[in-house]
Parts: structure tokens; sequence; C-alpha cells
């Protein structure tokens, strides 16, 4: 456990939820025995507020048990009016100590109107329904040329010395600097979308098996997970809804006279023979949208009687 953690009986009640909740996993799986985790891997502490860490809102002041003084903080959002504050974990990323507060309160976002299909994909990050093809940031492959310096330079330091020490450091902190660009970006995407839309419809990939293909790197880049699970929990909140339908077929179907054709990946335009021609990958958000809420020709329309 880390040091800061040893004053507190609520942190170390918070290390054996962890490892009991490791091994209840561990034991309901079959397989995976629990790693040894020394106390040098351990870089957070969770806390009750008022048992263990104190805050003060006259000077927006951290106190924490066996630290003398009270901590100066450099606050990123305001503490929603109203708000309980119940837990908070103090952690410890790139050389940096955050503190991360739970709090209880009655939140409501905005909601759209309307309903939008989305299809993820790597040549742009996503297409609407609307026939809005957004381009994809590539944070990681803009910065890939200064990681893979650093990289080479960590390779060259000799294990145990304290520029090889420095050197990670430095590597570790262009990697912090890529999650936090894409989880800003993912956060502002899906904010986006629920504000416009109220109904929302995304496919449901096998992400976790694309990732370990050979478009592992894009596919994290991207962050299509990220997207996903942040827009349902906002949706939630805001009393919207996400779908998920079936990803079969989705870039082969047409929109308009759900004829299916097998397109070749380097075709990225949709041209049907029905009079159809737009992006391919707005057409396959238009799929998306119509096995979600419309009647349409895909895997999930309903199959009706008919008079003969």
């Amino acid at each position: 456990m880390p040091p800061i953690a040893r004053w507190s009986f609520t942190a170390l009640q918070q290390v054996l939820r962890r490892v009991e909740t490791t091994y209840t996993a561990f034991f309901r799986r079959g397989r995976g025995f629990p790693r040894f985790r020394a106390a040098s891997r351990y870089h957070a502490a969770a806390f009750r507020v008022g048992d263990g860490l104190s805050f003060r809102g006259s000077d927006r002041r951290l106190g924490i048990v066996g630290v003398p003084g009270a901590i100066k903080a450099v606050w990123h959002t305001a503490f929603p009016r109203g708000a309980k504050l119940v837990t908070a974990v103090v952690t410890r990323q790139g050389g940096n100590w955050y503190a991360v507060f739970s709090v209880e309160v009655e939140f409501g976002g905005e909601r759209g109107v309307g309903d939008v299909g989305i299809d993820l994909e790597l040549s742009a990050l996503f297409a609407t329904s609307d026939g809005h093809v957004e381009p994809a940031p590539c944070f990681e492959r803009r910065a890939h040329k200064a990681q893979r310096r650093r990289q080479r330079a960590l390779a060259r330091c000799q294990r145990g010395s304290r520029r090889r020490a420095k050197v990670r450091a430095r590597l570790a902190a262009g990697s912090a600097r890529i999650a936090r660009q894409r989880r800003d970006h993912a956060h502002k995407l899906s904010r986006e979308w629920v504000a416009r839309y109220g109904r929302i419809a995304f496919k449901d990939s096998n992400t976790a098996g694309l990732a370990r293909s050979r478009l592992a790197r894009s596919i994290h880049d991207a962050s299509w997970r990220l997207l996903v699970d942040l827009t349902t929990y906002k949706t939630a909140s805001a009393g919207a809804v996400v779908q998920l339908v079936d990803p079969r077929g989705t870039s082969q179907t047409c929109p308009a006279c759900g004829a299916v054709a097998a397109n070749p990946l380097s075709l990225r335009r949709h041209a049907c023979a029905c009079g159809s021609d737009l992006d391919r990958d707005a057409a396959a958000a238009q799929v998306v949208w119509d096995r979600a809420f419309g009647p349409g020709h895909g895997l999930r329309s309903p199959s009706v009687r008919v008079a003969a």
C-alpha cells in the first residue's frame, strides 16, 4: 500500500476490499491466480471524506491524515450545487498526485430530440445517419515519432540507472498525454450527441477481438469502446436511449433498397443499382439507424404476416 494510506483505517479497509474482489473474481472464473502486488505498485488510496481526508471550502485546500498542513490543489471541475461529498481516491500518475471525488447529487443532463445512427470507423472516426463524416484525430499516430524516440532512448539506458528512470518518466508522460487527449475528445463528442439526439444507435462490435488483430493500433487510437461507454452513461443521466445493433453486413447493405453486395474496403463510395450514391460510412450509419429505429431491411426487421 502507499505510505499515504498507513494513517487511515478507511484506506486499509479499501485495500482489503480490493483483495477480496480479486479473489472472488478468481474463484468465479477458475483461472488467472492473482499476482503478488508489491507496495511500489500501489499508486492509489481511497478515503471517506471526513475520515482521513478533509476539504476546506473557504480556500479550497485538502487535508490528508499523516500530511502536515493543508495541501493546495488545482481544481479541474467545481462541485455541483448541493453535492454531498462521499469518497475520494488519492492517486499518483506520472509523478503527479490527483484527488478524484465521488459525490451524491441530483443531476439531469440536457437531452436532444430525434434519432441518429452512428457508424464508428477507422478511415474516419465516425459517420452519422445525417450524412456527417468526422475525420479521425489520430492522437497516437501524431505523437508516434516522439514516443518512438523516447522508447529508443529508454532501450539505450542501463537498467537501474537514474537516467533510465528519467527517460521512463518522459515516456510515461507522453503516453498519459495521449490518453488525456482521447478521453477529452470522447467526452466532448458524447456530450454533443446526447445534447442533440434523444436516441442513439451504435454497432455492437467485438472491440476486444478487433484489438487483438493487426488493426490493434488503429482500434486503440480510435477508442471506440470509450466513446460508446461515455455516451451510454450520459444518456442514462439525461433520460435518452442508446441502442446497440448487430454489426453484420452494415457496410454491405444498401440503406435505400436493402440490397446486399460485397464491396471491397478500398471502395469508399456506396453506389447501388437503385440510384443510391453516398459515402460508404454514411450509408452504413443509415443502416445502423434503420436496424435500431426503423422498419428497415436489415437483420432487425420485424417479420409480419402479409396477405396472399
